[in-house]
């Protein structure tokens, strides 16, 4: 079947729930192979890079039980209102020398008020003034209007992760809901802006809960995917959970690439935490990373990931 599904797939077939939550279960060698062979065909050896700054730290008022910067948990994080422009425009321009595709300010919170928002376009202002880096936005549950301004400044994409399922987001968040994060894909569109969203995987969730948000993704017609692994954080709720093991990332990765044929997806929060950088996880179908330091834990350095991307025979260009 396996086979039948990938042929399906290069000619333009949209496996349905039933296929994926079969293939999830088939022999991970020709999972991966297979998952390749239709990234191969659809991205070519394309690989897309960015890093990120953590431009507002801690103090949030949402209840995300993974989270390390929710005033829920006191997780002894550093702590600290919106950087300076300076030092923004600092870090873009270094991380774009090292050969960074995209960069994106991110900030801790439910949102940004109207005085931080206008702070942070004028950062991103100053980026494109000195640098053609593509600019990526990670700022919460903005409003549409909060959105245009953002394109206005220079920014393409916006992220806004599902975190999870629909009928598991209770599990990990009560002070927001799933809508929420719909209804900002959905300015953020209306707004003309490209949309990165993905998830979380190793939070408890069901295999079955990962097939649906990757199903949700597609109709959502999301291009750029990150998928973040649990690194488990003192004074959490999750900080006892065992990390995933490297089989099961690989195994999903492989599967949301059926899905998921043309999209970029990238490796994100968590390979750190494995001895070989993601590396393998690269060669299940995943075609994108984000590069460097994350908010509150430590990444892959830039030079060090390039590297492996050459090594892997991918090409850094813009998508």
């Amino acid at each position: 079947m396996i086979e039948d599904l990938k042929l399906k797939v290069l000619n333009g077939y949209q496996i349905n729930k039933a296929e994926a939550l079969i293939l999830v279960h088939e022999d991970l060698s020709k999972l991966t192979l297979y998952a390749n062979e239709i990234r191969n065909k659809f991205c070519g050896d394309t690989f897309d890079v960015c890093s990120i700054i953590n431009g507002k730290s801690g103090k949030c008022s949402e209840d995300c039980k993974y989270c390390a910067q929710s005033s829920y948990y006191k997780t002894l994080i550093q702590e600290y209102q919106l950087l300076s422009t300076n030092k923004i425009v600092a870090e873009a321009l270094h991380n774009h020398s090292k050969g960074i595709l995209r960069f994106s300010i991110v900030t801790s919170g439910r949102k940004l008020t109207d005085a931080e928002l206008s702070q942070v376009c004028d950062s991103y202002r100053k980026i494109k003034e000195k640098c053609d880096i593509y600019l990526c936005a990670s700022h919460g549950l903005l409003s549409y209007e909060q959105l245009v301004k953002l394109k206005q400044a220079g920014v393409s994409r916006y992220h806004c992760n599902i975190e999870t399922s629909r009928k598991n987001f209770h599990n990990i968040c009560t002070t927001h809901t799933y809508d929420d994060k719909i209804n900002t894909i959905k300015n953020a569109k209306k707004a003309g802006l490209e949309v990165c969203s993905g998830f979380i995987i190793g939070m408890g969730e069901t295999i079955e809960d990962r097939i649906e948000m990757l199903l949700d993704l597609r109709e959502l017609n999301i291009k750029s995917v990150p998928i973040n692994i649990l690194t488990p954080i003192k004074a959490t709720p999750y900080e006892n959970i065992l990390v995933l093991k490297e089989d099961e990332i690989c195994r999903i990765i492989a599967v949301s690439r059926f899905i998921l044929p043309k999209a970029m997806i990238r490796l994100a929060g968590g390979r750190g935490l494995f001895k070989d950088k993601g590396k393998s996880m690269l060669n299940s179908g995943a075609n994108a990373a984000i590069s460097g330091d994350m908010l509150t834990t430590t990444g892959i350095s830039i030079d060090e990931d390039m590297k492996m991307i050459s090594q892997l025979g991918f090409k850094v260009r813009k998508v």
